[in-house]
């Protein structure tokens, strides 16, 4: 069912973390089980945390878990806890080791890797940092209910919205070819400043498909794709009347999502991210 393979990295307490020379403490204890998740390529490391085992403080061990060069690499490293009255809650890390706001398609490798534990059926609730969240698996695919929308600020060309992280969105011609390391962490700057924002550019395919490529703050790179990103695309893209569709099919460089929505006075509501989202390994910290 997964191609899964057990890689003994043992990036256990008092691991020497090359680039720095120095000791990173990473785990409570000597090993511990992680899987390797991606939704459209982005990409996670999944930890079982129901038992506290792992160290939630330790910034450069969450960092050097995530870096693609001396650790087991990622866009993010995601923990998956009890919850006292939900199915489990999600605490997510980005690739720079801060915890951060929500990541959707981080969200909806979570579900699948709670489906893969037990914890859940076919459909689930559980809480993010942005608060409650449901979704539904269909086999792979997975659709999650993102946060609802009050509001986006019209930026002229562009447009600004917190879909559970913040993100600019700007329409350009040919993004395919565009630089978006360049353009992207230049906006995420010098517009945003510390604490930055998403940076989505955008090409309209069809009436209803869009291409979509975004610079993400906290890995400080582009990635390939971006969950809360093609959210807000898709609702920018409606906001701004470029479409008329409230199911909006959006082309990352990892694959295809969709997002559908209502639109509820200024803002939406029902908003779902779907797609797929799959095991990729599992391995020993």
């Amino acid at each position: 069912m997964f191609n899964s393979f057990l890689i003994n990295y043992y990036l256990t307490a008092c691991y020497p973390a090359v680039e720095s020379g120095v000791f990173i403490p990473l785990l409570s204890y000597m090993a511990l089980e992680f899987y390797k998740y991606q939704g459209t390529g982005n990409d996670f490391v999944m930890i079982d945390n129901r038992a506290l085992h792992f160290s939630k403080t330790n910034t450069e061990a969450i960092a050097h878990i995530c870096n693609r060069r001396f650790g087991v690499g990622a866009d993010g490293l995601i923990l998956l806890e009890n919850h006292s009255s939900l199915d489990f809650k999600m605490v997510y890390y980005n690739a720079d080791g801060n915890e951060s706001s929500m990541c959707g398609n981080g969200g909806r490798c979570i579900v699948q890797f709670a489906h893969f534990l037990g914890i859940i059926g076919e459909c689930t609730s559980f809480e993010a940092i942005d608060g409650i969240h449901e979704a539904r698996l269909n086999g792979v695919e997975v659709s999650l209910k993102m946060s609802p929308v009050s509001a986006l600020v019209d930026k002229g060309e562009a447009c600004f919205l917190d879909t559970g992280s913040p993100h600019h969105v700007v329409l350009v011609d040919g993004v395919k070819d565009y630089d978006v390391y360049k353009e992207g962490q230049q906006i995420r700057n010098e517009v945003y400043g510390v604490d930055g924002a998403n940076v989505n550019f955008v090409s309209q395919v069809a009436a209803n498909r869009f291409d979509v490529r975004t610079f993400e703050r906290g890995v400080e790179d582009e990635t390939l794709s971006c969950g809360t990103g093609v959210t807000a695309v898709a609702l920018a893209m409606h906001y701004k009347e470029l479409t008329l569709a409230n199911e909006i099919m959006l082309e990352t460089l990892g694959g295809t999502l969709k997002v559908s929505f209502e639109v509820h006075g200024e803002g939406y509501r029902n908003i779902y991210l779907t797609g797929p989202a799959k095991q990729v390994f599992k391995g020993v910290l």
